[in-house]
Formats: C-alpha cells, structure tokens, sequence
C-alpha cells in the first residue's frame, strides 16, 4: 500500500510539502520557544481565519492566493497592532494582543455565514496537505528558503537582541528592526503551514520541536538544528502513517510531534519524570 502512495504524484508532494515546512517551521521554533511568546503565536494563528474570509468575500472565491494574502495580512494587522498599542505603556502587548485577536477572529465568525465557500474553509482550519499543488510548494519552498536565509545569516545579532537588547544596540545592532524581521518570519512561517496544518493547528508546527529539544538538552544551537529534523522528520512520517491509520495528515502531524514531546518530558535524562534527579528529588 505504501509503494502504490509513493508513486502518486499527490503523495509526492505531500511529502515534500511536509518536509521542508516541518523542518521550516520546526527551525524557527527554536525562537518561538527562546523568546517564551507561544501564546502570541496561538493567538496570530486564529487571526489569519479572518483574513481568509475577508479575502473571500471580496473577491468572491477560495483560492491559495487570497488564502494567503488574506492571512498575513490579517497576522501582521493584529500583530503590529498590538506592538503599536503596547509602545504607549498604558496597555501590556499580551493584553492588546488578546483584545485585538479576540475582536478579529470574533469578525471572521460573523463574517462566514455570508460566504457560499463555507464547507471549503475547513481544509484551511485544518490543513489538508494531500491536495498540495505545484503552487503551494513553490509558496512553501519560497519562504522556508527566506526564513532559513535570513536566520542562519543573522543569528548572532538574532540573538543577541533576544537575550541582551541594551547590549546588542550598544554594539549597533538596530534592536527595533531585527524584532521586527523576527515577527514579520513568524507571521510568514505561520502562513507557509497553512496548507500542511491549517490555521487552528499551526501554532503546534511552531512550537512543539524546539520544545521538545528544550527538554533533553541546554545547547542554543541544538533547538534551531534539532527542532528542524523533528518538524521535517515527524511530518513526514506522520503523513505516511496517516493513511493507514484512517486519519487526516493535518491533525496527525500535530499529534506525532506532542507524543513525542511527551516521550522527550519523560525519559528527559536531566528534566523528565522519569531522570534520576526527579526520582531523587521524590523519594527524599
């Protein structure tokens, strides 16, 4: 059953798509998990809904381009929103962001019952990866290739702004302008897994990786590297077993890599359960 998969030219692009975001997105977890904001994510992940059906209804169609449009325009409205609001130290950027999300996705629900393309969103809620397109890899391929470009180019300022800002901007880094380069590749990492995962689901993409590479060791390098050969790796597993399982590949993935969180949390040889400095700590 696997083989007659394989020679499917829809399987072969689920599985490419599932590789290169999966490990996309699981490299850019490690900043997900550094910068400590994955309810931020969450929250950005439920706005590109909206975006999609305001797209929708303005042309009238469901396609991948107002899919995506849509949904980084409304992200970035949100989040920007959010940072601008917070600039004026009255309104915490959590709360103006919970206020902003709240009241987008509360529009994109009011909005659905107006649209004739209702019962098609559910693939862009949902992901359904096995109807991956030329075009949606050529989407996915391009800006997984900016994000690990941009990255890997600017770690060392990346993170120096992440952990010493006073000190990155006495050296002359521009601070303002490298936590705006990091918002701006979240937003588009989380509109890259659109067609994998889909909106509801895509934040799992973006932070179960580097956080399950968090729980076995301390090394800053190991989260970016290892939280992408587990998104790339365990996507590309889950799409395969998704069929024989009788699940859909979107919700599987997401499932795969929180077992293996679990597995990680555990048998963690310094943080899980299981590791002798928990049991120590427990039977004194």
């Amino acid at each position: 059953m696997i083989e007659e998969l394989l020679a499917s030219p829809f399987y072969q692009r689920a599985l490419a798509a599932a590789a290169f975001i999966g490990f996309t997105n699981g490299f850019f977890s490690g900043f997900v998990v550094l910068r400590r904001n994955a309810l931020s994510v969450s929250a950005l992940s439920h706005t590109m809904l909206p975006g999609i059906a305001v797209g929708i209804l303005i042309t009238g169609v469901l396609s991948q381009w107002n899919a995506f449009f849509g949904a980084m325009f409304a992200a970035l409205l949100v989040g920007l929103g959010a940072v601008a609001v917070a600039r004026g130290k009255r309104v915490a950027e959590g709360t103006s962001l919970a206020v902003l999300y709240t009241a987008a996705f509360a529009a994109g629900v009011a909005i659905l019952p107006k649209l004739d393309t209702r019962s098609e969103l559910e693939h862009w809620l949902f992901g359904d990866i096995l109807a991956v397109g030329n075009t949606d890899l050529w989407i996915a391929f391009s800006i997984g290739s900016v994000i690990l470009l941009a990255t890997n180019l600017l770690m060392r300022p990346l993170l120096l702004t992440l952990f010493e800002p006073n000190v990155a901007a006495a050296q002359g880094v521009p601070v303002r302008a490298m936590q705006y380069l990091v918002f701006g590749m979240l937003v588009l990492a989380l509109v890259s897994s659109l067609q994998a995962v889909g909106c509801v689901l895509s934040v799992g993409l973006l932070v179960t990786p580097a956080a399950t590479v968090s729980l076995l060791t301390d090394k800053t390098p190991a989260l970016f590297w290892g939280g992408g050969l587990i998104g790339g790796v365990g996507s590309v597993i889950a799409v395969m077993i998704s069929g024989p399982l009788g699940l859909p590949p979107g919700p599987t993935i997401v499932i795969l890599l929180g077992l293996l969180f679990i597995l990680a949390y555990l048998f963690s040889p310094k943080y899980g359960l299981l590791s002798p400095k928990f049991l120590r700590k427990h039977q004194s």
